[in-house]
């Protein structure tokens, strides 16, 4: 499992034109690809790992304030551009493995005390963001590592 996690102000995920999930206060934004053999572990690793690591101000996690997190699927994140001028996606997991370990991260953040917002998995998102810092990290499940 891949996050990319970016510190924002304010965050918003529109689809067709009507936002469907936004936060409007200090936050994450989290963007989350999901590769084949992702299963519980990654799922349960991942979740916490957002909710707890530090990258807010003062050194502080989201859980540590209780600050809002937008998730937004990303099968882009698994793209292997190293090859010719197109990207393939053969990392990334086909929606029937996709779709329910995205929403098993939102579950499992919901359960250790996010309130998670969301984009719609698999449809054409428009995300709006203004970072904070800015400060960007990637993350990877301990599975995920080369």
């Amino acid at each position: 499992m891949r996050a990319v996690l970016q510190r924002v102000l304010r965050a918003s995920v529109a689809v067709d034109g009507k936002i469907v999930g936004a936060i409007d206060e200090p936050g994450l934004l989290v963007y989350l690809g999901v590769t084949h053999a992702d299963g519980p572990a990654e799922v349960a690793w991942s979740a916490r790992k957002i909710w707890d690591l530090r990258l807010l101000r003062d050194e502080k996690s989201a859980s540590d304030v209780g600050a809002p997190v937008l998730v937004v699927s990303q099968f882009t994140l698994y793209g292997d551009a190293r090859k010719g001028r197109r990207p393939t996606w053969q990392a990334a997991a086909p929606g029937d493995v996709g779709r329910p370990a995205y929403d098993a991260v939102c579950a499992e953040l919901e359960r250790l005390g996010a309130r998670v917002e969301r984009g719609v998995f698999g449809a054409d998102m428009a995300v709006e963001s203004v970072n904070d810092g800015p400060v960007t990290l990637v993350l990877d499940s301990p599975s995920a590592r080369p």
